[in-house]
């Protein structure tokens, strides 16, 4: 993930990236048709891209304050990226909730809740499948890929 609060954010970003993919390919352009090869071996390739432009409402215009904001974690299925355009007016009931759940959300804004809140029912729905994966007798491993396949994203923001 790169954030940038340069005036000319976008192409900080993008000169950023570019440079990583011209590093990995070195003189082989045919590597850039190479799906497979490429989501393998360079940052930055994958199914899905994220591209936010929201300039800080609250807290200043700092890189901490850039969207997008990520829940990582080791499982994949338990990584979560989020960006809006939006201020919620029931942050802090929303994080009391997170508080009561016994979580320690690292702060007190609105997408960074939103997030924590999205993430306690992935996290919960990660571990709904992987015991029910375990009862049909899937090995760790093997409950982590089809974890990924059976996760219900759809459900888990009901």
């Amino acid at each position: 993930r790169y954030r940038s609060v340069d005036p000319n954010s976008i192409g900080d970003i993008f000169g950023k990236i570019q440079g990583r993919i011209a590093e990995g390919i070195g003189t082989n352009t045919e590597l850039l048709k190479d799906v497979a090869w490429l989501k393998k071996n360079l940052p930055f390739t994958g199914e899905v891209f994220l591209g936010h432009l929201r300039y800080g409402t609250y807290g200043g215009n700092t890189i901490e304050a850039c969207h997008p904001f990520l829940r990582q974690n080791n499982w994949p299925t338990r990584n979560l990226i989020v960006a809006g355009n939006f201020n919620m007016t029931n942050v802090d009931d929303l994080f009391s909730e997170l508080v009561e759940l016994g979580q320690h959300p690292k702060e007190k804004a609105d997408t960074v809740t939103i997030m924590e809140k999205i993430g306690h029912f992935l996290d919960e729905e990660n571990d709904r499948l992987y015991y029910e994966l375990k009862e049909e007798g899937f090995s760790k491993k093997e409950a982590t890929a089809e974890i990924a396949r059976r996760l219900d994203v759809a459900g888990v923001l009901k």
